[in-house]
């Protein structure tokens, strides 16, 4: 029993503190227990009430030695992507309210200024952490607010995204003090070699030291022998030296970054004595701490990228609950996978792109039988679609998979590097619509909206599975340009969806059923509520509705407009995105450009940033339900009704 308890700590330490104030107070060898206790606490709750799991336990030291050194909030620490800042959240006032996690009306699932104070930037997607945190580094020195530290904590594979060398670059010759902390827990910039490197770290890292650097620049500065030009000489100068001893280079010393490191991100007592050391020193600097993904839990530190979101876990066994999928329909990521590999035992010149999502898109799946023809590209969406453009240039047929939300990082490669150039690139936007608990920046709500205005492009949805492998089918004909579609996160609705494959006519939709009263046009999955809500509607009101999925937002099927136009007084469009300029607005824009006078309502995600949530309280929430579409149906038959009388 006693061994039990000396592995589960007992949150005594933890339990007193309700803001980094108090964890000042602690004593630094009391820290390691608060560690323990951190950790225990992010795997008990994470067991139950799923979330980012992996990349918070690995930065447990890190957040405790942060919140113990500087003087948050009013120093600022800005995260990069969010899954690492559970800790974060709980050590900065909202330990009693890390059970709400991720839950509508509980916390956010990453760091919101919306929600505290001590998230001082938006986290969600990757690698804009160090350009952010220069930003508010420059405005504090044009404010005269000389006191405030700035630290960027990057990690978690960011520093693949080009934003995050764009910010390093800038930094590197911009005045200011910031503070880069790179959190490396799966690739090796620059390896330990030994005593002279740890000589090294603790040499550069001493107060010591840096006071008598201080010391000579102020003696030099006030002689008049110290300009910038000279400063950045000996910055230099200093960085030959330490190639020379350490017999190894990095880039950030090239940028005249001053750099500490690399240091074992686990040791919570030298991380605060190092961040002491280097708190106030002038200048943009790095810390380079190794660390590891899921630390302290040996089911993830085995097996991180399946551990980075594991859902739920028996925490003493280790062992995931993955409800059986046996007769249920598949994810769409699956049959995504599947069908691609299908696909590529039948074409040679098909390619696999992923930035960063293997297995959350199932591009793990043909990557396993052709390891050479699927890439991995990291944390790099719009270099993705270029490398995707590129392929194509030389004959190849690249897939592209990208969640929907990430899409937007790519805006300009999409445009520039593929549209302009009707390149046969076939983009997969996974996670289109609503996508759940991960919140507002992951939802994807604005793909049908900011695509449909570029030219070139065909841009489809499928209805259910079967029409997205006859939709990957088509895209890898010959000739077609540039191909997206987008399909939703979760099940689709057909156990048996291994059909055989069948072309799709470009800019064609489909009458799934007739009806004299309404005409419901639909993109995608969310028709299938659409025409469970009107087999109700029909069965309560005693009138009928028709039911067209029209399959492309661009081409759309001018025939079947013309078919509802010329019918139908009465029309809803509903789609999984913002109501803002996609399905609805184009059906609009059609009959106010063709004479026709149709009342029309449209439903999709209204003009608001969404909520976390489950899907079916945020479908709830957008009026996008069952409920909400019987109720239009409901109005809309009634004002008729009205209109005759």
């Amino acid at each position: 029993m006693q061994k039990a308890e000396a592995e589960q700590p007992t949150q005594n330490l933890l339990k007193t503190i309700n803001s980094p104030d108090d964890l000042k107070k602690l004593s630094q060898e009391q820290l390691p227990q608060v560690c323990s206790e951190l950790r225990q606490m992010i795997i008990d709750e994470l067991s139950h009430n799923p979330g980012h799991f992996g990349s918070s336990l690995g930065t447990v030291e890190l957040t405790v030695a942060l919140h113990y050194v500087f003087n948050t909030p009013d120093d600022r620490i800005v995260w990069d992507v969010g899954h690492q800042a559970y800790g974060h959240k709980i050590l900065t006032g909202r330990r009693d309210r890390f059970c709400t996690n991720r839950k509508m009306g509980g916390l956010r699932p990453f760091p919101s200024p919306d929600e505290s104070p001590y998230d001082t930037f938006t986290a969600g997607h990757a690698s804009n952490s160090i350009s952010a945190a220069l930003g508010m580094a420059v405005a504090d020195k044009r404010n005269g607010n000389a006191s405030r530290r700035v630290v960027a904590v990057i990690g978690d594979g960011a520093m693949s995204g080009g934003l995050a060398f764009e910010g390093i670059n800038n930094a590197s010759i911009t005045d200011n003090d910031l503070l880069i902390i790179l959190n490396d827990n799966d690739m090796s910039i620059s390896q330990s070699v030994g005593g002279m490197r740890s000589y090294l770290t603790q040499l550069h890292t001493s107060r010591s030291y840096n006071k008598f650097r201080y010391y000579v620049s102020r003696v030099l500065d006030k002689l008049g022998l110290m300009t910038e030009q000279r400063r950045r000489d000996i910055i230099r100068r200093n960085n030959r030296i330490k190639i020379k001893l350490a017999h190894q280079n990095n880039m950030f010393e090239g940028m005249d970054i001053r750099y500490f490191g690399p240091i074992d991100g686990h040791n919570v007592q030298n991380l605060v004595r190092v961040l002491s050391n280097i708190r106030n020193m002038h200048g943009p600097k790095l810390l380079h701490i190794k660390t590891i993904k899921g630390k302290g839990y040996e089911p993830a530190e085995k097996d991180s990228a399946i551990w980075h979101a594991p859902g739920l876990f028996d925490k003493v066994t280790g062992e995931r609950i993955v409800r059986n999928g046996d007769g249920q329909p598949p994810l769409f990521q699956d049959v995504f996978g599947e069908t691609l590999l299908e696909l590529m035992k039948e074409n040679s010149r098909i390619i696999g792109i992923t930035p960063a999502m293997p297995i959350g898109c199932s591009m793990d799946i043909p990557m396993k039988v052709y390891p050479d023809r699927c890439f991995d590209v990291g944390i790099a969406e719009g270099h993705a679609v270029t490398f995707s453009g590129g392929l194509a240039k030389e004959g190849m047929m690249p897939f592209c998979n990208i969640y929907s939300s990430f899409m937007q990082r790519a805006y300009d490669n999409l445009i520039h590097d593929v549209a302009i150039q009707k390149l046969n690139v076939v983009l997969c936007l996974d996670r289109a619509g609503l996508v759940g608990e991960d919140g507002p920046t992951h939802h994807g709500a604005f793909d049908l909206a900011f695509l449909r205005p570029i030219p070139n492009l065909t841009i489809a949805s499928p209805y259910n599975e079967i029409e997205l492998r006859n939709l990957m089918y088509t895209a890898q004909l010959p000739d077609q340009g540039p191909f997206i579609i987008r399909y939703p996160r979760g099940r689709g609705i057909l156990p048996d969806w291994r059909k055989p494959l069948e072309p799709v006519v470009i800019g064609t939709g489909r009458k799934i059923k007739d009806g004299n009263d309404v005409a419901v046009l639909s993109i995608g999955p969310i028709g299938n509520l659409a025409e469970q809500a009107i087999t109700t509607w029909e069965k309560e009101s005693g009138k009928s509705a028709a039911l067209y999925d029209m399959r492309f937002l661009k081409p759309i099927d001018t025939g079947i407009l013309q078919e509802v136009g010329k019918k139908y007084s009465r029309i809803i469009t509903i789609e999984n995105g913002t109501v803002t300029g996609g399905l609805g607005t184009a059906v609009m824009e059609y009959m106010t450009d063709n004479g026709f006078t149709p009342i029309i309502r449209r439903l999709g995600l209204p003009d608001r940033f969404i909520e976390h949530g489950s899907t079916p309280q945020l479908l709830h929430l957008c009026h996008i339900d069952e409920d909400a579409v019987i109720g239009t149906l409901n109005e809309l038959t009634l004002a008729t009704q009205k209109t005759e009388e």
